[in-house]
């Protein structure tokens, strides 16, 4: 299975947490360190389409800022996802492809009972709706809470579990409502 992680990190040089999972795997799964490639989010749409329909699991990896996902990402999706090549009548290229997320999160106060009142999975749901909709199979998402108090101990198991989690061949596909 060829994986790919695009990240989508506008302050990498500043973040322990996704350096870390980056540094677990950068020897095994090409990593494209999106801001990096387009800082000034003039995106080359066939480069990217190209790099998605060659690769079975897509990662989009990035850090959790305002509930939702950086701009550059934003952007990426409204360019590379295209209408008859990602979606529409004719648009099946990533159709039954693994759309992963992976997610640092600053706080840890996510979910019913915490500060958010969001889980993280539900803020995620606009990604799973893309996902649905150009026939991904959208997987259970990696996600590392804390990020901005994480422990030294803490950050040392997190590359690790990243890599571990992405060589897995079990990952759980979500349902609509998951």
């Amino acid at each position: 299975m060829k994986t790919v992680i695009n990240l989508f990190h506008p302050n990498y040089q500043y973040s322990q947490v996704n350096r870390a999972m980056v540094d677990a795997v950068k020897d095994e799964i090409e990593v494209r360190n999106l801001a990096e490639l387009y800082p000034d989010f003039n995106i080359d749409i066939e480069k990217e389409q190209q790099v998605m329909a060659n690769a079975d699991r897509i990662v989009l990896q990035f850090p959790l800022q305002w509930y939702s996902t950086p701009a550059l990402l934003k952007h990426w999706e409204d360019q590379v996802f295209t209408y008859g090549w990602a979606y529409g009548s004719q648009g099946n290229t990533l159709q039954d492809k693994q759309l992963l997320i992976a997610v640092t999160v600053g706080a840890d106060n996510y979910g019913r009972d915490g500060f958010v009142k969001y889980t993280v999975n539900e803020l995620l749901r606009p990604l799973q709706a893309t996902s649905r909709l150009i026939g991904m199979k959208y997987m259970k998402p990696f996600v590392v809470m804390g990020a901005s108090s994480i422990s030294n101990a803490e950050l040392k198991k997190v590359g690790p579990s990243y890599r571990k989690y992405l060589n897995d061949e079990t990952i759980p596909v979500l349902g609509d409502f998951e």
